[in-house]
C-alpha cells in the first residue's frame, strides 16, 4: 500500500476500490512479513509464547510499523511523537525533511514502539528489530552480516555488511511474489490484505504530522485521529 500512494485518504479509495472486484486478488507488500528471519521470530513470539506477552517493539522505517502489528497482534495507536534532526543532507530541510528521525508510539492497552530511521549508515543496510515481553526478548539483525564470513588480522574480526535494501530482503522478496501468485492460483486469501497497509500510514501520517509541529497527534479507543483542538481538551 505504501507503495502506492501517499496521502491516506488515496489508500482509503483504492481499498473502496478494491471492494467492486472481489474476484481480484490486490495485496499488501511489507517484505519484513515474508523474510525468513522475521517469520522465525514470529513463530516464536507468537506460536510459541517464547517471550511471554510481548508488549514493546523497538524497529525501523515504515515496514517496521507494520511488524510492530506482526509481533504484537495489531495494536491500535493512543498517541505518536517523532523528533528528526539533519546532520548529513542540510539540503533536506527545504523539503521539511530530516536524514535521522525517532519516533515513539503508545498503543491503547499499554504496548510501546520505538521507531529509528536513518539515511546516514556509514557501514550499510542496518535494519533491526527487538521485541521484549513478559517473559523474555527476542531480537532479528541486530549485528548486520552480508555472510557468515569473518576476517581476523591485526585490526580485529570484522565482517561485512549488505550494501542496500535489496540484497538484505532479496529472498523474501521471491516468497513475497510466489506467495501472491500462489493465492491466485489457488483462490486462497492474500498473505496481507491492504487495510494492514492503510494501518500503517495512518500511524506514520501520525508521526510525521508530530516530527513537523513538536506536537503528539492522539487517536481514540477506535484508532481514529483526534484533531488537535480536541486533543488539547478544546471545544
Amino acid at each position: 500500500m505504501h507503495e502506492l500512494t501517499l496521502p491516506v485518504i488515496q489508500a482509503q479509495s483504492v481499498i473502496e476500490a478494491a471492494k467492486s472486484y472481489p474476484e481480484l486478488k490486490i495485496m499488501a507488500g511489507f517484505s519484513r512479513r515474508f523474510d525468513a528471519s522475521y517469520r522465525d521470530a514470529a513463530t516464536k513470539v507468537l506460536d510459541q509464547g517464547a517471550i511471554g506477552s510481548p508488549f514493546m517493539v523497538r524497529s525501523q522505517t515504515c515496514d517496521l510499523l507494520d511488524t510492530t502489528g506482526f509481533f504484537v497482534n495489531d495494536p491500535v495507536p493512543k498517541a505518536c511523537w517523532g523528533v528528526g534532526t539533519l546532520q548529513h543532507h542540510p539540503e533536506l530541510a527545504a523539503s521539511s525533511d530530516v536524514d535521522n528521525a525517532v519516533g515513539i508510539v503508545e498503543f491503547w492497552g499499554g504496548k510501546l514502539a520505538y521507531f529509528h530511521c536513518s539515511r546516514t549508515q556509514a557501514h550499510g543496510h542496518d535494519v533491526s528489530t527487538e521485541v521484549t515481553g513478559t517473559d523474555g526478548k527476542i531480537s532479528v539483525n541486530l549485528v548486520p552480516r552480508l555472510n557468515n564470513v569473518v576476517l581476523a588480522d591485526k585490526r580485529g574480526m570484522t565482517h561485512e555488511v549488505q550494501p542496500e535494501y535489496w540484497q538484505r530482503f532479496e529472498d523474501a522478496f521471491a516468497t513475497e511474489a510466489n506467495e501472491f501468485v500462489d493465492a491466485i492460483l489457488h483462490d486462497k486469501p492474500v498473505p496481507l490484505p491492504m487495510e494492514t497497509g492503510q494501518k500503517v500510514m495512518l500511524i506514520a501520517r501520525a508521526l510525521q504530522d508530530a516530527l513537523w509541529t513538536g506536537e503528539v497527534s492522539r487517536f481514540d479507543e477506535a484508532g481514529t485521529r483526534i484533531a488537535e483542538s480536541k486533543a488539547n481538551g478544546h471545544a
